[in-house]
């Protein structure tokens, strides 16, 4: 069947001496100026509108709070609905869903009014907070600024280790900093704080972690401790009194103290904590200067002294910041469409490109996964944390590996160097370095494999491969335990020995979040490890795994015509019903059943050929929502819409790409269909708009669909720019030529230097 009309069309206008047409609209010149931060921070988006530089250690932003001192506004600490704040954490991690998420660690807050009382034992936050209004609040990439109702006002800019504040207190009542030291989002084992108000500095640390550890379904196995965050602040004004509090007890003149809040929960936590203030004169404006370190106080002094300067100011950091968000968005530059178009499309690629998260101190040193302090090793730029593997191989490691390969590499041997701390486990999910184990599968197999594919190779590839392969193919002990179970299981290939064995994951005994699932994940990850090892002339390990990728099929039932969970003595689990999420996580069976990117044409024969999968694909489109619709908002089903493509039927996905991209991605608090879930939905976004999606994972393959934007020009870190470029109006595409010659494909391997495609109004 031949996919769309072709006709050969090469680049449209005279290219110019950069190799760029010129365009018949003009490209985006500030592409920075079209964020806006506080997309995606209503209806459970979670993100955040702080101020942070791209792929930065801190991120500072507001603790917001709906009256629980041991809650917060939303996971990652704001909800643009809750319009009162009890400091402005370092730390947070994008559109990451468990709440409280992780991170927001070291509250500050501008205190308007004497300090009389302990604020940890303000369990409510009815003293030691303040309301807002959104009227006085701006974010811009790099920057964020509100005017509290107490009469204090907020200016944060950040560089990528350490931050620069400019507080303002109003005349004639006490001005006052808390720094909250041990209320993390999550709580904390331990803090500590030293105050020497003759230097006119603040140090001290939180020792926390816990990531998802308030999670029913399995989060107090990770109610635990595994960083500790060091930082030094410096202030410009003279400090004119000081005073520390631990749990209820407030000790004013006091200089340190240590004491965390634990790990528990509403009361069990509340009145928990510890931490200290200084006094300014009244109606100071008192500029601070930041530096964290996830080391060592030397490192925080050493990171603040090398990134900003005494004579710095916000408003210099924070035009730095800007400038430095600009330059890596330009990777994108596009023209054309509307100014709403522009501000989703840029505000989604400023989220992706959020994470990874620098861990290494500007000396290289950081802290390992057997929380020891390492080095970062010759030929790696820097160590990277934050990794949510379940949610990011789907879409956003692609689009770091296609705009920051070097970036992708040094994150690639990031993730080996954890693993090689942790017994050579590659864990699912990293928060800063700490091996969490949140939700199911082998992600990093599927990442460094499409890295690879991508053509990412400033890693240790050998070493990397061996060692996932040593994870797919020898049981640990770890994988026969419960802990953690169903949502943050310690088994990273779960009971592999029975999997190897079955060739699918036995629900009743597989020790995982749901035992369909787990070989659905585990044949994405096996034949993108199988398509590696052919890269890498390993022609064994290649069958054997590609093999493997094949698996899915043991939990397809014809019968049903779905994905279903068997039990070890070959039995399906019953009774069955396609919206329950029985074997599934975060996802019922009639999404499950099209977790099969590796084999598309596969799993159509089993539904019964290539008519019966578009009928059913119809189907799963279909309005109303449910379990038995499509879900935009989770990941299982991101790829979904570009099936069709494979299923001859490309203008489907031409259509329904472009219609949940008009319709769930929009301006505004709520323009993020669900947890950005560290950049993955954005990403989505993105390729979207650019009309390309990843094929599958461990392959440089890219999907096809109608792009947004007239033109793109995607100038990847280090590579050649490819150019995007479309002829005539309307969203579906009739014909396709790359690199000035004719494509009769879906797909393509990799980004041609150009790719035209000619627009119509008519599908087929």
């Amino acid at each position: 069947m031949v996919w769309w009309r072709v006709v050969g069309v090469g680049l449209v206008g005279v290219l110019a001496a950069g190799g760029v047409a010129e365009a018949r609209e003009q490209w985006v010149g500030e592409p920075a100026g079209f964020v806006d931060p506080l997309i995606g921070s209503a209806r459970d988006g979670n993100t955040f509108p702080g101020a942070q530089r791209p792929f930065g250690m801190i991120a500072w932003s507001p603790t917001s709070t709906r009256g629980d001192q041991t809650g917060t506004g939303a996971a990652n600490g704001y909800s643009y609905d809750v319009t009162r704040v009890r400091g402005f954490s370092l730390t947070h991690v994008n559109g990451a869903g468990c709440n409280p998420g992780a991170a927001g660690d070291v509250p500050i807050m501008p205190q308007v009014g004497e300090v009389l009382s302990s604020p940890s034992a303000d369990v409510t936050d009815a003293v030691y907070a303040s309301d807002f209004s959104h009227e006085d609040e701006l974010a811009r990439p790099g920057r964020y600024s509100v005017g509290l109702a107490s009469g204090a006002r907020v200016d944060l800019a950040v560089t990528e280790r350490a931050g620069i504040a400019e507080f303002g207190f109003p005349a004639g009542k006490a001005a006052n900093l808390l720094f909250r030291t041990s209320n993390s989002l999550n709580g904390s084992e331990d803090a500590d704080i030293r105050i020497d108000p003759t230097a006119r500095r603040v140090t001290g640390s939180v020792l926390t972690g816990a990531f998802c550890g308030r999670r029913a379904n399995g989060g107090v196995n990770n109610r635990k401790s595994y960083y500790r965050l060091h930082f030094t602040a410096e202030f410009d004004q003279p400090v004119t009194g000081t005073g520390v509090w631990r749990d209820g007890t407030l000790t004013p003149g006091g200089t340190s103290v240590s004491g965390g809040e634990g790990y528990a929960t509403g009361a069990e936590r509340a009145g928990r904590g510890s931490g200290g203030y200084v006094s300014f004169a009244p109606g100071s404006a008192v500029r601070m200067r930041i530096g964290m370190s996830y080391v060592d106080l030397a490192g925080a002094e050493e990171n603040l002294r090398r990134e900003i300067r005494r004579s710095d100011t916000v408003a210099g950091v924070a035009r730095d910041g800007f400038r430095a968000w600009d330059r890596e968005l330009r990777r994108v530059r596009v023209a054309g469409g509307s100014a709403e178009q522009r501000t989703v499309f840029y505000t989604a690629l400023y989220h992706a490109l959020q994470q990874p998260n620098l861990v290494s101190d500007v000396d290289g040193r950081y802290p390992g996964m057997d929380r020891r302090v390492h080095r970062v090793g010759a030929g790696q730029g820097a160590q990277y944390g934050n990794f949510s593997g379940w949610d990011q191989y789907r879409a956003q490691i692609q689009l770091l590996a296609l705009l920051k390969p070097g970036l992708a590499g040094d994150f690639a041997q990031s993730l080996l160097n954890y693993a090689r701390q942790n017994d050579g486990v590659w864990d699912r999910w990293v928060h800063v370095n700490g091996a969490t184990h949140v939700m199911t599968g082998d992600p990093s197999a599927a990442t460094l494999a499409t890295f690879h594919a991508m053509g990412v190779r400033n890693f240790d590839v050998a070493g990397a491969f061996d060692s996932l392969y040593r994870q797919a193919t020898v049981p640990r002990p770890e994988g026969l335990l419960d802990a953690g179970c169903p949502g943050q299981c310690v088994g990273q290939r779960p009971n592999l020995g029975q999997y190897l064995q079955s060739r699918y994951s036995a629900h009743d005994v597989c020790h995982c979040w749901g035992g369909a699932a787990e070989t659905l994940e585990a044949s994405v990850a096996d034949d993108a490890l199988g398509r590696w090892a052919k890269e890498l002339g390993r022609d064994k390990e290649s069958a054997e795994l590609r093999q493997r990728g094949t698996y899915w099929r043991n939990v397809f039932n014809p019968a049903t015509g779905y994905v279903q969970a068997r039990k070890l003595d070959g039995s399906w689990l019953v009774p069955f019903d396609p919206a329950s999420q029985q074997g599934f996580a975060q996802g019922s069976a009639a999404t499950y059943v099209w977790m099969v990117p590796q084999d598309v044409s596969g799993l159509a024969e089993a539904m019964g050929g290539k008519e019966n999968a578009v009928r059913r694909l119809d189907e799963f489109f279909l309005g109303g929502g449910g379990p038995l619709r499509y879900d935009p908002a989770n990941e299982p089903g991101i790829h979904a819409p570009w099936l069709y493509n494979e299923l001859g039927q490309p203008w489907q996905t031409q259509e329904t790409v472009r219609r949940l991209m008009d319709t769930v991605y929009r301006t505004g608090p709520a323009g993020l269909p669900g947890n950005d879930d560290l950049g993955t939905m954005s990403a989505w976004y993105v390729f979207g708009a650019l009309g390309l999606f990843p094929r599958t994972p461990g392959s440089a393959e890219l999907l096809l669909a109608t792009p947004l934007f007239p033109r793109a020009l995607i100038s990847p870190d280090g590579r050649t720019p490819s150019l995007i470029d479309t002829s005539g109006a309307g969203p579906y595409t009739s014909a396709v030529s790359v690199d000035g010659r004719a494509h009769r494909d879906w797909k393509i391997s990799g980004l041609p230097r150009s790719l035209h495609v000619r627009r119509t109004m008519v599908p087929g």
